[in-house]
């Protein structure tokens, strides 16, 4: 098969192309397996982390991508759950103990990371982590939500929020985009305020229904209930802190913050950033019932995700692309 493949760990500053165009052996499914043709694969800001050595791998080469969505083509012996021809996607969690809290098991692998992902034409994943993707959805339409907006929708649950509470979202690009618009779903008399560096991603977000739109920097109009910080920065941090009201929280939807500017953090100050209760929560990976849960509300939305497609080949230039913020929703690769 066709893949495209991480060989070593590099820093994006460094190279444009950190990913190599591979012919690999086509990948069997053990007993309780499915094997998938890849139609798409959506790219995810955690690959930039993989790649970059924040969450490396555990071997290399490695087969990126985990946001998938493709076809059954082979089952294993034990597999029944899917018939071949069925679609179906695959996130993140690749597999795990099972529990309520496998997203925090020991046992949690990461799809893309600790195996084989989607930047190639075969994978395969155990048919208990594959999900059936709503018929109202394209292959393009459903690979963000595999991991963007299923991610998304823990990290929503995890604010705590009740209708009519206010929402902010700090950074907006492939999860947040999706979040806003789930929000004003299950949320109907809540306001979604947006924090976002470009005027163009700002036009964006009051485009699909933001109250408010300003930069990172920016004080907020009001004192927000929760904020949902996606970006890979440190100072967007004691921004959202100082536009929490008194007991709110920030909940962090990122797998790692890259190291350039944590010094923003000996700016914070504990009367006007930390003190009155406020919260900090990190969210950390996803759980297989996270992902069955959302995919049936966002048919209900319907959610509407943004995306820029390239070609499996094109991965290096889409990754760039995400890595410089010139993506407007999410990046997603045509493989088939």
């Amino acid at each position: 098969m066709k893949a495209m493949v991480l060989n070593r760990i590099v820093s994006l500053d460094e190279t444009d192309r950190p990913l190599t165009l591979s012919r690999l052996p086509d990948p069997q499914p053990r007993p309780d397996e499915i094997q998938i043709r890849v139609s798409v694969c959506g790219v995810c800001h955690t690959e930039l982390d993989e790649i970059e050595g924040r969450s490396p791998p555990p071997r290399l080469p490695v087969v990126l991508g985990h946001e998938i969505v493709g076809e059954v083509s082979a089952r294993g012996s034990e597999a029944r759950k899917y018939n071949l021809g069925d679609r179906v996607g695959v996130g993140w969690i690749h597999c795990s103990c099972g529990g309520l809290l496998e997203n925090l098991s020991p046992d949690f692998k990461a799809t893309g990371r600790d195996a084989d992902g989607g930047y190639a034409e075969l994978t395969t994943v155990s048919e208990h982590y594959a999900y059936p993707i709503p018929d109202i959805f394209s292959d393009e339409e459903a690979a963000p939500l595999l991991c963007a907006g299923s991610i998304g929708y823990r990290a929503l649950k995890l604010c705590g929020l009740e209708d009519g509470d206010c929402l902010g979202l700090m950074g907006f690009g492939g999860s947040a985009h999706i979040v806003l618009q789930l929000a004003r779903h299950l949320y109907p008399n809540s306001c979604v305020y947006v924090f976002a560096r470009k005027e163009a991603t700002q036009r964006f977000a009051m485009d699909l229904g933001a109250t408010w739109a300003g930069s990172v920097e920016d004080e907020c109009p009001r004192n927000l209930r929760a904020i949902i910080d996606t970006t890979p920065a440190w100072a967007p941090i004691r921004y959202s802190m100082g536009n929490l009201q008194p007991g709110g929280r920030l909940v962090i939807n990122a797998i790692r913050k890259e190291d350039r500017d944590k010094a923003a953090l000996l700016d914070l100050s504990y009367h006007k950033h930390l003190w009155m209760e406020k919260e900090i929560k990190s969210v950390a990976n996803i759980t297989a019932n996270d992902i069955e849960t959302f995919l049936p509300i966002a048919a209900e939305v319907p959610v509407k995700a943004e995306t820029t497609q390239y070609t499996l080949e094109q991965a290096n230039q889409a990754l760039m692309a995400l890595k410089r913020g010139e993506i407007r929703g999410a990046a997603v690769l045509k493989v088939k």
